[in-house]
């Protein structure tokens, strides 16, 4: 075909199994099938995209007729695209510990029950427990001879529980999701402590808020390090100039402390053996000791932005690649979580999260935390709640003095352009000095 200078399929297949149980009742259980493909055509300027259902292999007259189509839909457009020639090839996958697909779906009902019944002790007026699991199998072609096909699963569970007191309500949560491996068997103790964290929360008080030094569990600082550095790292809004981080390379933006590093290699939750555009994957050190080294890319913004290597290309079953995280972290550093809560002597500990907003091309962030502790004279002290913290992305990143050697990786989804992809985030404990702490206790 005429004009053509590039063409790609990424095609699909697998299952998703879910099942959602709401005070002891079973709301939902099955399993839904999935046969998606995309197929990319570059034309002699940019993209024609078709998604395809129930998508057939090149080699007929019907393919044929989907590259003319998807080029036509390519000469409409008027935005030039250049490609950056990349390394190819996709790591092994690792190995399954136990195959999910291997366990039926009562079983896996009956122990998901058996969590959401753990949590239902005195106290707790409502309990939920969800169950995802989704087997991928991933065939991705392109007009340059590469070819790769591989199988993931992934799968996960989570659950909630209120405790009420009068009017006042409060929750706590658990959740874990893993690669390769089935999670389900023996988790009550989760459900104990969701229940558990519900019930002390009733107790605690909010903390007055202003300015004060706060120490950072790993699941924060791991937010921190996604939502506020990952995501103003993807080269996609540093080419639309959405990006605080936008022609920082090369510079200081942080204390000698941090390295924040997105690594797609690595096998944890948010692991590809290739990305979507069937690129190598390999880590990125953002930040280095505080200085900005590089930028997650797609072949197309490596092109146009450079600065890193291409390999964060990301996308859901029959949607186009974006530029994602994968899993993101903030790297160990030499002090132990002891010795950072006596230097912190006086403050606050943060711990887990209940969401928040980022805007990466102000550079601004605020984040919920789901509990708390006061710090004082160098020991944890007494749980608050309905604390936040809040504050300027470079400003943050230049306060940071101290990071522990306890990273550990917390799992969950990633939206984005209207996708959701798994992914992970970590880091050790953080002293963040002189930060911003909300607290309905404020004056």
């Amino acid at each position: 075909m005429t004009g053509v200078r590039y063409f790609d399929v990424r095609h699909v297949t697998g299952t998703v199994t879910h099942i959602d149980i709401d005070n002891t009742r079973v709301e939902s259980a099955g399993t839904s099938f999935v046969d998606r493909a995309i197929l990319r055509v570059l034309g002699p300027r940019g993209w024609g995209i078709l998604a395809i259902d129930h998508y057939t292999r090149p080699g007929g007259r019907s393919f044929q007729e989907l590259l003319e189509k998807a080029g036509r839909l390519a000469s409409l457009t008027g935005q030039e695209v250049i490609l950056a020639d990349v390394p190819t090839g996709s790591l092994p996958v690792p190995h399954m510990k136990e195959d999910p697909g291997s366990v039926d779906i009562q079983e896996k009902q009956q122990l998901l029950a058996e969590v959401e019944k753990s949590a239902r002790i005195e106290g707790i007026r409502s309990t939920r427990a969800s169950y995802i699991e989704r087997l991928e199998e991933v065939r991705f072609e392109d007009s340059s001879g590469n070819e790769s096909h591989y199988t993931l699963s992934r799968s996960g569970y989570s659950i909630l529980a209120v405790a009420g007191r009068g009017s006042d309500m409060q929750m706590g949560y658990q959740r874990k999701h893993t690669l390769q491996d089935f999670n389900l068997r023996h988790r009550q103790e989760d459900g104990r402590v969701a229940a558990g964290r519900a019930i002390a929360l009733l107790d605690a008080r909010a903390p007055r808020g202003g300015t004060m030094h706060a120490v950072l569990d790993p699941e924060l600082a791991g937010v921190f390090a996604h939502e506020a550095v990952g995501h103003a790292s993807e080269a996609d809004l540093v080419q639309e100039g959405s990006s605080v981080l936008g022609g920082t390379i090369g510079e200081r933006i942080g204390s000698p402390a941090v390295t924040i590093v997105d690594d797609p290699s690595l096998p944890e939750f948010g692991f590809e053996p290739l990305d979507a555009e069937g690129s190598r994957v390999s880590r990125t050190e953002i930040i280095r000791e505080g200085v900005v080294q590089a930028f997650l890319h797609s072949r197309e913004t490596l092109a146009a932005v450079g600065h890193g290597h291409a390999g964060n290309a990301r996308a859901m079953p029959g949607e186009p690649p974006q530029v994602r995280m994968s899993n993101t972290y903030i790297e160990n550093g030499d002090s132990s979580f002891e010795e950072m809560i006596r230097e912190c002597r006086s403050g606050i500990l943060l711990k887990g999260t209940r969401g928040g907003q980022v805007d990466p091309g102000r550079g601004v962030f605020q984040f919920n935390a789901e509990y708390g502790y006061h710090i004082e004279d160098g020991e944890v002290g007494a749980m608050v709640r309905d604390v936040s913290l809040s504050g300027e992305i470079l400003q943050t990143l230049h306060s940071i003095s101290l990071c522990a050697r306890d990273r550990s990786m917390h799992q969950g989804y990633c939206g984005k352009g209207g996708q959701s992809v798994p992914v992970s985030d970590g880091a050790p404990h953080v002293l963040l000095m002189n930060a911003v702490v909300g607290g309905s206790g404020s004056d």
